[in-house]
């Protein structure tokens, strides 16, 4: 690999590592560099080399949420277990479900997500009345079935997703919101990685050195969601969605 597709890659993940530690969709940026870095690997391979990278940027997030948030680990721990489970399904399941099915749900789930949150201003600034103990395992068990699945055999927007979840049925802030999707994304990329290196989809050195840049990058984002609050992580929540919008708009016209 030439110098430069290396730092462009490495550049790639330090900005992805900073905009999933905040509020997901790291993937528009990293995925789209790995292509280019490594024009020359299979699909799977730079699937599998993102994944390496962004399990330790989710982690070090997750790990500074925990330290400085009030973590909901109640709902955080099943969904995660649910989502690690069915992530991994999802991945095995690329060969006979055809994307192109899902990519128009996808886009208007999305479009249903910006609007919902954009005409409710006070929409995840305050943690509201949370739902029963049982019941929220119940929903958090279900919410790790559905985006774990989704994130295995799809992926765009599903930190952003979860996010979305974690505010509307759990009625968590978007800070503590963010800081639980980190511990349902770790369990996801877990098992993406658990398909793919055995497979031996995954390039480590490449992964490796983007994995340090990731970190680097999720420290930087986790940091600067806690000291600002949940009305910047609405925010940059808004813009990703937009974001996600657009890449997933683009493929669903293109295909």
């Amino acid at each position: 690999m030439s110098t430069p597709d290396l730092v462009l890659l490495l550049l790639a993940a330090l900005a992805a590592g900073f905009v999933d530690a905040v509020a997901g969709g790291g993937g528009l940026i990293q995925v789209p560099a790995l292509i280019t870095g490594l024009s020359g690997e299979l699909p799977a391979t730079v699937f599998g080399t993102n994944k390496l990278a962004s399990i330790f940027g989710t982690g070090s997030a997750a790990w500074r949420y925990a330290r400085k948030v009030s973590l909901p680990w109640a709902i955080a721990l099943p969904a995660a277990g649910s989502a690690f489970v069915f992530s991994f399904a999802g991945a095995a399941s690329l060969a006979w479900l055809p994307k192109d099915v899902v990519r128009p749900l996808v886009l208007a789930l999305l479009v249903a997500v910006m609007v919902y949150t954009l005409i409710r201003p006070a929409f995840g600034v305050a943690d509201a009345v949370s739902p029963a103990p049982t019941f929220s395992r119940q929903r958090a068990l279900l919410i790790g079935v559905v985006l774990g699945f989704y994130d295995g055999f799809f992926g765009p927007g599903t930190g952003s997703f979860l996010i979305f979840a974690f505010v509307r049925w759990f009625g968590l802030d978007f800070l503590r919101a963010s800081s639980a999707a980190k511990v349902v994304n770790f369990a996801t990329n877990a098992a993406a990685l658990a398909y793919f290196v055995p497979a031996g989809y995954v390039l480590v050195g490449v992964g490796a050195a983007m994995a340090v840049a990731n970190v680097v990058g999720a420290q930087i984002g986790s940091r600067m969601a806690i000291r600002r609050g949940s009305g910047f992580v609405r925010w940059v929540f808004l813009l990703m969605a937009g974001a996600l919008i657009l890449r997933v708009g683009f493929d669903t016209f293109q295909s």
